[in-house]
């Protein structure tokens, strides 16, 4: 079984452009070329995410995680291609952390309020 999450967006091409010019996401499709609303099927490693700007599907503000090997590595790359650790207030969002829980992770969020959470375990 697969479950593949279906992320909210606001501009289609806007979060395509995010997702794998920064995160390292391979564009699959996008439905309509152009123009909103639209439905993108985005891969990563051996993972689907589905984005969309339909109204039915959701809203932004979600979470949703991503589990990864090497994620110093991983938060290094992203950040050499322009992810913006604007949260400030957010020590989570400025590097990876070791949590109390026993996981070392880092946070993302995409250009619609989107909160992903990457987790090595």
């Amino acid at each position: 079984m697969n479950i593949i999450p279906i992320v909210k967006c606001r501009e289609i091409h806007e979060s395509v452009s995010f997702y794998t010019r920064v995160l390292d996401f391979t564009h699959r499709g996008t439905w309509p070329l152009s123009g909103n609303p639209a439905f993108t099927i985005l891969i990563r490693d051996s993972g689907e995410l589905h984005l969309s700007s339909h109204s039915g599907d959701g809203i932004c503000g979600n979470r949703f995680a991503i589990i990864v090997n090497d994620i110093d590595g991983l938060f290094n790359k992203f950040i050499s291609r322009g992810l913006d650790t604007r949260k400030k207030e957010s020590p989570v969002h400025q590097g990876p952390l070791d949590q109390s829980w026993g996981t070392r992770e880092f946070y993302v969020d995409d250009p619609d309020g989107n909160i992903i959470r990457f987790i090595q375990r």
